[in-house]
C-alpha cells in the first residue's frame, strides 16, 4: 500500500471566480447575465435524524436538502424583470410587486491547482429558480460613489430526477467529462450558428454523458503515440505511468502489445 502524501504538486486545488451567467426563461432564448458579481449557494436542511431503540440510537439518517443562493449583480438583463416581479404596464412603465415567473440560471466557476491557473472549470446548472429581492438602497452621488449592488435571494422547485433525490442544482466538472461532450453540451448551453441558447432537461444531459465518452489515440510520427480521454477512462497511476480503464482494450496473445477498438 502506498502512504498517505500531503500537498503533492499538482495536488492543491481550489475554486476561484465566477463568469459567463446565462438567464433562461420558458419559451424564449437564453440571454447573457452580464454584470453577475457572485452567488452564494446556501443549503437548507440535511440535517441528520436520528431514530432510537430502546434509548440507544439505531440509525442516522441525513434529510433531504433544499437549493437556496443569493446572487449580485451590478445589473441584470432585461428578461429578468418578470422573475423580478416587474411587468410592463405600458411602453417605460413597469408595475413592481407582480407574480415573480420561474427561471433557470447557469453560470462559471474557475478550478486551478498550485502548479498552473485555472485549467478546469465548473459549469453550474438551476433549474427551477425563483427570485426574492433583497432591501435596495439608494443614495446621492459623490466624487467617490460605487455602483448600486442588486442582490436577490434564491429557492427553487427540483425536478425529477430517476434514481437520485431531487436536485435544482446540477454540476459539470470539465475535469471529468469528455471534452467533444462537454463542448456539445456548451453549444446548447450558450448556442451556435444554428441554436439559440438554452438549457437542457435532466434526462438530455445524462443521455448525452452516457453516450458521448470518446477516447482518441494520435500517432505522432516518431515512434509516440498522444491519447485524449476522459479523466474517468485516462488517469495517472503514478507520476511515470498511466492508466488507462476502457472495454475495448485487448492484449496480443504473446503480451506484447494492445488492441483498442470501440466497445
Amino acid at each position: 500500500m502506498t502512504r498517505v502524501e500531503w500537498d503533492a504538486v499538482g495536488a492543491r486545488f481550489y475554486e476561484a471566480g465566477v463568469d459567463r451567467g446565462v438567464l433562461y426563461i420558458s419559451g424564449q432564448p437564453g440571454v447573457p447575465w452580464n454584470g453577475l458579481t457572485s452567488v452564494t449557494e446556501n443549503a437548507s436542511g440535511g440535517d441528520a435524524q436520528p431514530f432510537y431503540v430502546d434509548g440507544d440510537k439505531f440509525l442516522n439518517l441525513s434529510a433531504p436538502e433544499e437549493f437556496q443562493a443569493t446572487l449580485t449583480a451590478f445589473t441584470y438583463p432585461d428578461e429578468f424583470g418578470p422573475c423580478d416581479g416587474s411587468v410592463a404596464v405600458r411602453p417605460g412603465l413597469f408595475a413592481t410587486r407582480q407574480r415573480r415567473q420561474p427561471f433557470g440560471l447557469t453560470y462559471r466557476t474557475r478550478v486551478a491547482n498550485d502548479v498552473s491557473g485555472t485549467f478546469a472549470y465548473k459549469i453550474h446548472l438551476i433549474y427551477n429558480a425563483l427570485a426574492a429581492p433583497s432591501n435596495r438602497t439608494h443614495k446621492s452621488l459623490t466624487d467617490s460613489s460605487t455602483p448600486d449592488d442588486f442582490s436577490w435571494k434564491l429557492t427553487a422547485l427540483p425536478p425529477i430526477m430517476a434514481g437520485y433525490r431531487r436536485t435544482s442544482h446540477l454540476i459539470l466538472d470539465s475535469r471529468y467529462l469528455d471534452a467533444t461532450t462537454l463542448a456539445y453540451i456548451e453549444d446548447i448551453l450558450y448556442g451556435d450558428d444554428d441554436d439559440a441558447p438554452r438549457l437542457p432537461a435532466l434526462s438530455e444531459l445524462t443521455d448525452l454523458i452516457d453516450n458521448g465518452a470518446t477516447l482518441s489515440l494520435t500517432d505522432n510520427g516518431d515512434g509516440s503515440y498522444s491519447m485524449t480521454a476522459p479523466l474517468d477512462i485516462l488517469s495517472m497511476a503514478d507520476p511515470n505511468i498511466f492508466l488507462l480503464t476502457w472495454d475495448g482494450i485487448t492484449l496480443s496473445e504473446d503480451g506484447t502489445t494492445y488492441t483498442i477498438t470501440t466497445p
